[in-house]
């Protein structure tokens, strides 16, 4: 018998069955994939290496899961060498598959207090699964908000979903566009704007921020202003993860790896990194 090392089993990609794909935008669409038993199924914020034979493979949180038939779903923009050709993919495919790795959204940390999602971009997907969380056990969370902001109403993700954030109890969902169309009646700005709608007490609740890093920027500061200290702020990363379990250094940063110490960051374990100002 051939007996490799733990990293080495790690970077074997095992086969996966694509059971749904759903378009979300002009160049997003999300995949589910049945994962096969035995596999450990990932937790909100963390990720997976998802490979498409011949071609290679890319880092994609997760944006869904559902523990009983197994299924979890990533959401994918088209944009790489790689991610393009998930276009071609369809209902019935077999792509590679490696995970879950990182670490995920602290939901045992947050039992009990206030949780204000910010999201910019294609950063909703890996906190929708904190949405689901919540929705699924009202009674263990304190309030929920929800900040979520795209360049353009048609980038916005999950838009079919809206009405079910809403009634969710005791909590509040703003959504806003940099560059409304002429049928936009909503918030027209950065998704930072967004913060002075956050009316929570810092010392009970939590922040969890995913998007563009100069977004995540902002939005660390103007939660700062509000009194949020740098162990109640969470961030997650994406830099150019390749291996997903520390052994390549493309997602270095500073001592760290992202893929391995992350993606999910609090932010007094990154600040010298993350140059974040008045920290």
């Amino acid at each position: 018998m051939v007996r490799v090392g733990k990293y080495m089993t790690a970077l074997i990609p095992l086969k996966a069955t694509i059971t749904r794909v759903r378009t979300e935008s002009r160049n997003v669409r999300t995949y589910y994939v049945r994962l096969p038993e035995g596999i450990e199924l990932p937790k909100p914020g963390q990720f997976n290496m998802l490979y498409v034979h011949g071609v290679g493979e890319v880092p994609i949180s997760v944006s869904d899961l559902d523990m009983e038939s197994r299924v979890v779903a990533h959401t994918v923009r088209f944009v790489g060498s790689v991610t393009k050709t998930f276009e071609l993919l369809k209902e019935g495919d077999v792509i590679g598959f490696r995970g879950p790795y990182g670490n995920g959204w602290p939901m045992d940390v947050v039992t009990g207090k206030n949780i204000v999602l910010i999201a910019g971009g294609i950063g909703l997907p890996p906190l929708r699964p904190v949405i689901r969380e919540v929705a699924k056990n009202r009674s263990m969370y304190g309030k929920l908000i929800i900040l979520y902001g795209a360049r353009t109403p048609e980038d916005l993700m999950f838009s079919y979903e809206y009405s079910d954030y809403e009634s969710i109890p005791n909590t509040e969902f703003y959504v806003t566009v940099d560059r409304p169309n002429d049928g936009w009646r909503g918030n027209v700005g950065v998704v930072t704007n967004l913060i002075k709608h956050v009316d929570v007490d810092p010392g009970e609740s939590y922040a969890f921020v995913c998007g563009p890093e100069i977004m995540m920027r902002f939005a660390v500061q103007e939660l700062l202003k509000k009194g949020f200290k740098t162990n109640k702020i969470y961030l997650s990363l994406e830099r150019r993860m390749k291996c997903g379990v520390g052994l390549c250094g493309h997602c270095q940063m500073g001592p760290y790896f992202v893929c391995k110490h992350g993606p999910v960051f609090p932010l007094w374990f990154i600040s010298r990194y993350f140059w974040v100002d008045q920290i």
